[in-house]
């Protein structure tokens, strides 16, 4: 199987190989691995048929620019007349009327979509065991998670189902299934992508992100999605850089990087992972770079902060599901509100109706001030924090995780804090609304891979992807 585009590319260039047969080699291991539970829905036939286009407009001289990519969704991004579920029994049977933008964008550069792929349901979780059709399993070792709520969309990428994922990331849900399989995982600048066709979890975290195994492929797709969108008030006017052209070339100057020291040479951080940050960090300085210890005084308020916003605004966005409109509805013979409160019931998993729980507790009237507001407060005080360092250094360099894929199983409901403490390294960017990216930084004792992030000031992603393709490379 091919792992880089440009491969693909060439070998469509020279004639060894068709779309088809890219599709054809694709659907197979698909099927191979399909105890991997990686898949909720396969486009078969219409990937075949996409693909024999693509091959026909190759021939033609006139195909777009992803011509023989293929690409999977994750289960909560829109394609129009193709099932959108959300990994949830609340929209089993819902069909999309419309396809995100970021779909349409890859289609009409001749990108092949391959199929919709499992994810925590409604995109709530860090380890893709939450949703309706079951746990997916990490294909480096089956009987460890894959991460979430990407997980299965990072799987797709890192055991061949598909050349890139676009998923979705709020907390760190396309970076740290990409440290828990060897991937890339991108999340650009809040806005840089358009939310359209994109299933809100939070809505002022939620980004669509891309899952890809190197960093010019992910830079590629960014390109091609990013940029403004009249079906999106929040999506920036900034213009698009040809990120593609730019990635490869190294950095021209010495750079000034940071870590924060409670991060990396926390006891907490798993030993293997911090030995391999520490040995990044020293070939950065044998490069003649400045890396730099610093203090980030607001670490402790950053996972509180952000599971009491994202949980107040899923409260919010999930209150439309209510089995009247559209969606799973109870069969059981009740009145109007007992119609809402058996559907809602059935429909939603147990992490979802728990963090609905939780949102709508800190939105009461009672705690609205207490919780909510002062988290926003603080939100606005780790954006400024961070911006300031960003101001002084050209990066923010730390793990994506604390410690490498866990066992399917080993968090219930018992220690679920600790399943969320995990979140430590991926939120902040998240909160800051900054681009971040991880990439691949080896393997620990077990053979587990282990990421390195790195997280850069607002619409910097060019600088940044140029930063990690070179620091992949070290």
């Amino acid at each position: 199987m091919y792992k880089a585009f440009d491969d693909i590319k060439k070998a469509l260039s020279e004639g060894k190989t068709t779309c088809v047969a890219l599709v054809e080699d694709y659907l197979a291991r698909i099927e191979e691995k399909k105890h991997l539970n990686v898949w909720n829905e396969v486009y078969n036939e219409e990937a075949l048929q996409q693909a024999a286009k693509v091959d026909q407009k190759i021939k033609d001289g006139n195909a777009g620019r992803l011509a023989g990519m293929v690409v999977g969704l994750k289960d909560v991004i829109a394609y129009k007349d193709h099932g959108l579920q959300a990994s949830s029994n609340m929209l089993d049977g819902y069909v999309s009327p419309f396809s995100a933008t970021a779909t349409e964008r890859l289609l009409a550069e001749d990108a092949v979509i391959i199929g919709r792929q499992s994810c925590d349901e409604f995109a709530m979780g860090s380890s893709n065991e939450n949703s309706a059709f079951g746990p997916v399993k990490n294909n480096i070792d089956e009987t460890r998670v894959p991460g979430g709520s990407s997980g299965a969309s990072a799987v797709a990428v890192s055991d061949d189902h598909c050349l890139v994922s676009l998923g979705s990331d709020t907390g760190g849900s396309v970076r740290q299934p990409a440290a828990f399989t060897g991937t890339v995982g991108l999340k650009p600048t809040y806005s840089r992508i358009s939310r359209w066709g994109l299933i809100a979890y939070a809505s002022s975290f939620d980004t669509i992100g891309v899952i890809a195994n190197n960093v010019p492929d992910a830079s590629l797709v960014l390109e091609i999605i990013a940029g403004e969108d009249d079906q999106d008030a929040t999506v920036s006017q900034e213009p698009v850089p040809s990120y593609s052209t730019s990635v490869e070339e190294k950095p021209t100057k010495k750079l000034k990087i940071a870590y924060i020291k409670e991060t990396v040479e926390s006891e907490h951080l798993n030993k293997d992972i911090s030995e391999k940050t520490f040995a990044k960090i020293e070939k950065l300085r044998a490069e003649g770079h400045e890396v730099e210890a610093i203090e980030f005084p607001l670490l402790d308020y950053l996972l509180p902060t952000y599971y009491i916003l994202t949980t107040a605004e899923a409260s919010t966005n999930l209150e439309r599901f209510d089995g009247v409109r559209y969606g799973y509805r109870t069969e059981d013979k009740v009145d109007l509100e007992g119609l809402y409160k058996k559907s809602r019931s059935e429909g939603f998993g147990d992490e979802v109706k728990r963090r609905i729980m939780l949102g709508t507790f800190v939105l009461s009237a009672s705690y609205y001030d207490a919780y909510f507001s002062k988290a926003q407060k603080v939100r606005r005080l780790i954006k400024e924090t961070t911006e300031k360092i960003l101001s002084e250094y050209d990066f923010i360099l730390m793990p994506t995780t604390s410690a490498p894929s866990f066992e399917i199983g080993k968090y219930g409901e018992n220690n679920l804090l600790e399943l969320y403490l995990g979140d430590l390294y991926t939120v902040h960017a998240s909160l800051a609304g900054l681009p971040a990216i991880s990439i691949p930084n080896g393997e620990d004792k077990d053979g587990l891979t282990i990421g390195l992030q790195v997280m850069a000031n607002r619409f910097e992603e060019e600088k940044m992807l140029q930063f990690s393709h070179y620091l992949q490379e070290l």
